[in-house]
C-alpha cells in the first residue's frame, strides 16, 4: 500500500540527456543486508544453490536493501544500492504498478551502456504512453490466430531440426538442436534471409554475455554489447532497403507501414525492436528447452510420465519446463513514489530488482518447489513476468516452440540422455553454453 515519508527531501532532476531518477538522502545511510545477492560469487552459482539463501531471505527479509552489482559494466560511484525482490506475490505486485514502478530509468541488474540500451531495448525500456504505442504495433505478430497460423511452419522446422541431430549419437545440445528453432523462427518474423540468420543469432548471443568472462575471452564487455546491437541494427537497416523495393508479409513490413501519433517509426526504433527480439525470441526458448531436457535425464519418472501421453500433458508440463528452468533471472525497476512493499519503505529514486528464480521458488505458492514435477497445477510460475503492461508478449509463441520441440525429441529419440551443462555466469539469464547430448541410448 501507498504510505508517506514526509521527512525525506525527495525530487526529479534533469540533465542534458533528458529526466534522471529522483533523488532521496535516505538511501545513503541505509544499512545493506548481511547477505549479499550483488556480488560476482552469488551469481557465479547455480539456482539450486542460490536457492538456499532466497529461502531464507523469504522467510525473514523478503524485501532487502543490497550493496550496487560488485562488477557493474558502468561503475556508478553515486549509486547507493538496490531492494531485493524475493517473495512470488511482491515480484507481481511491483510488476503489476507500472505507476509506482517504472521501466524508462532502466530495466537490467547490471548498469549497461546507455548507448546500448537506447539501441537494444525498445518498448522493454519504456513507460506508458510510449510503452503500449510501440507494443501495440508489435503485438499483431503474437495474437493467438497468428501463432495458430504458423504452427504448422514451426512443427516442420522442429521436425528437420531433430532430424537432422538423430544421425549423430553424441551432439552438443545447444548448437546442434536447441539453437537452431528460435533463430529461425525469429528470422522468419523479421524476413532475414538464410545467410544472414546465423550472423544474427550470434550477435543475440554477445548480447547477454557481458558479465560471463569465459565468452569475452578478454574483451571490453560494453564494446562487445554495443558492436552486436550495431550488427543488428545493420542488418535491419539492410532488410529494410528490400522492404521498401520489394514489401513483404512480415513483422519487419508491418513496423515500416504503421504509425504512432500520424508519424512513422524510425530506421533507428525499427532496429530496436528487432535487436531487443534477437534475444528475447532466441535465447530463452534455447535455455528453457535445455534445462527440460536435463531435468528430464535426472528424473525418469517424469519422462516416463510425459512420455505415456504426450499430447495430452505436454502443455501442464511446458509449464514446469518454464518454472524449473526460470532463465531469466532478473528485472529492475524504479519507484516514482512513495510504497511501501514487503513491510519496507520505497522511496522515489529506489533501484527495486525482482529475483524471479525466488519468486519461482516460493513455497507459499508452490507445493514442494525444489521438485521438477509436470503435474504441478495450478503453476502460477512468473518466468514470463508477474503480469501488468511488460508481461512476456512472446509466451505463447516460446511455448509452442517448446511443444513442437518436445514433440519430435518424444517421436525421433525418446531415449536421450544430457550431460552435465556447461552454464553462462550473469546475473540477467540462466544460461546454457553446452550440453553433452547422446541421441540414442537403448536402456
Amino acid at each position: 500500500m501507498s504510505t508517506s515519508f514526509d521527512d525525506a527531501e525527495l525530487s526529479f532532476d534533469t540533465d542534458d540527456d533528458g529526466l534522471v531518477p529522483p533523488s532521496n538522502p535516505v538511501a545513503a545511510i541505509r544499512e545493506y543486508d548481511p547477505i549479499n545477492l550483488t556480488s560476482d560469487e552469488f551469481w557465479a552459482q547455480d539456482a539450486p544453490e542460490r536457492e538456499k539463501l532466497f529461502r531464507q531471505m523469504r522467510e525473514q527479509r523478503p524485501v532487502s536493501w543490497h550493496r550496487p552489482v560488485e562488477t557493474a559494466l558502468i561503475p556508478d560511484p553515486d549509486d547507493p544500492g538496490l531492494w531485493a525482490v524475493l517473495r512470488h506475490k511482491d515480484i507481481v505486485e511491483v510488476s503489476q504498478r507500472n505507476d509506482v514502478f517504472v521501466s524508462g530509468y532502466g530495466v537490467l541488474f547490471d548498469l549497461l551502456p546507455p548507448m546500448f540500451l537506447e539501441m537494444a531495448l525498445s518498448f522493454l525500456s519504456m513507460d506508458n504512453p510510449q510503452h503500449d504505442k510501440i507494443r501495440k504495433l508489435v503485438s499483431a505478430a503474437f495474437t493467438p490466430k497468428q501463432i495458430k497460423r504458423i504452427e504448422s511452419d514451426i512443427a516442420a522446422r522442429a521436425k528437420r531440426i531433430v532430424a537432422a541431430a538423430a544421425e549423430r549419437d553424441h551432439v552438443d545440445f545447444v548448437g546442434d538442436i536447441a539453437r537452431h528453432l528460435p533463430i529461425e523462427m525469429f528470422g522468419d518474423m523479421f524476413g532475414i534471409p538464410e545467410g544472414m540468420r546465423e550472423a544474427a543469432g550470434h550477435a543475440a548471443d554477445e548480447i547477454v554475455a557481458w558479465a560471463d568472462p569465459d565468452l569475452l575471452a578478454g574483451r571490453d564487455p560494453a564494446e562487445v554489447q554495443v558492436e552486436a546491437a550495431l550488427r543488428i541494427h545493420d542488418i535491419a537497416e539492410q532488410l529494410i532497403a528490400e522492404q521498401e523495393q520489394n514489401p513483404q508479409d512480415n513483422l519487419l513490413g508491418a513496423l515500416l507501414a504503421a504509425e504512432v501519433d500520424g508519424e512513422k517509426l524510425t530506421e533507428f526504433e525499427i532496429g530496436a525492436v528487432m535487436t531487443l527480439f534477437s534475444v528475447a525470441a532466441t535465447d530463452t526458448t534455447r535455455h528453457t528447452a535445455s534445462f527440460a531436457v536435463k531435468a528430464l535425464t535426472d528424473f525418469p519418472e517424469q519422462r516416463a510420465w510425459l512420455w505415456e501421453d504426450f499430447e495430452g500433458r505436454i502443455n501442464t508440463a511446458i509449464e514446469e519446463f518454464l518454472r524449473y528452468a526460470s532463465v531469466v533471472l532478473t528485472f529492475r525497476r524504479t519507484a516514482v513514489a512513495e510504497y511501501e512493499l514487503g513491510g519496507q519503505q520505497i522511496l522515489p529514486g529506489d533501484k527495486v530488482v525482482m529475483m524471479y528464480g525466488s519468486g519461482n521458488w516460493d513455497s507459499d505458492v508452490f507445493d514442494n518447489p525444489d521438485a521438477f514435477d509436470l503435474q504441478r497445477h495450478p503453476n502460477r510460475h512468473v518466468t514470463f513476468g508477474g503480469g501488468g503492461i511488460h508481461f512476456c508478449l512472446g509466451s505463447q509463441l516460446a511455448k509452442t516452440m517448446l511443444r513442437c520441440l518436445f514433440r519430435e525429441l518424444h517421436a525421433q529419440m525418446p531415449d536421450f540422455v544430457a550431460g552435465e551443462p556447461k552454464l553462462m555466469k550473469t546475473n540477467f539469464m540462466r544460461a546454457v553454453v553446452e550440453l553433452p547430448f547422446q541421441t540414442n541410448v537403448k536402456r
